[in-house]
């Protein structure tokens, strides 16, 4: 198994390169049965990439870009995804268990009713991406991600990790965060301070959350 530690938080993510296991090369993650297992999906363009009750279990998705993708109960076990930009991606109802998702972009991405457990997002670009009713189930980290205007509402980030994370008005909105972890992270730009309690920072960070603070309720600082 592959382990990686964040803070407290210890991932368990897929590891696909172990003796005895290989992958198929496929042509489509589409299947009758309505599952694809030991897997490897890669390098294609496509206009669209569109997958419904289905479960992908085992396997590799690598350079894949896609001009519009839709996701509705695909659940995902067990899978690295790599190197590949989902445009106008939206994906629900869904539930992601050891799953690594790295240098991806899904900037704009509309993610509604996910469950996630040992879920690693590293290197991926969120821009402007929208998190509704995401519930968090196990382990789950930000590593590294850039999160500009993106916004989180009514989630459940409790013990998430976020370090490194370009959150230049991110906006956290009505949820839960318990023990979140923002440290090492500029938290100067974020918005939605207030639904922030117990949330865990450095104690640097304590004049990025009251900057933040000012400039979402724009208080007006000075002498006259």
């Amino acid at each position: 198994m592959a382990i990686r530690t964040f803070g407290h938080t210890t991932i368990t993510l897929p590891e696909l390169d172990e003796p005895g296991l290989y992958l198929s090369n496929v042509d489509s993650l589409d299947s009758t049965r309505g599952t694809v297992q030991d897997f490897a999906y890669g390098e294609a363009d496509l206009r669209s990439l569109d997958l419904a009750e289905a479960q992908l279990v085992t396997g590799r998705i690598a350079g894949i870009r896609a001009k519009r993708v839709e996701f509705e109960q695909v659940n995902i076990h067990g899978v690295e995804i790599g190197d590949s930009e989902f445009g106008s991606a939206r994906w629900t109802e869904s539930k992601l268990t050891r799953v690594h998702v790295r240098d991806c972009k899904l900037m704009g991405a509309a993610l509604d009713g996910l469950v996630l457990d040992d879920v690693l997002f590293e290197g991926c670009k969120f821009d402007f991406a929208t998190f509704e009713k995401i519930r968090v189930t196990g382990p789950v980290a930000f590593i590294g991600c850039v999160l500009t205007e993106a916004s989180f509402t009514d989630c459940d980030l409790s013990d998430v990790v976020f370090t490194d994370c370009t959150l230049r008005l991110t906006e956290f909105g009505t949820g839960r965060y318990r023990n979140t972890d923002l440290r090492e992270n500029d938290l100067s730009a974020i918005r939605g301070v207030a639904h922030l309690a117990k949330v865990r920072i450095d104690p640097g960070q304590q004049s990025d959350l009251a900057e933040a603070l000012v400039n979402e309720l724009d208080i007006a600082i000075g002498d006259d």
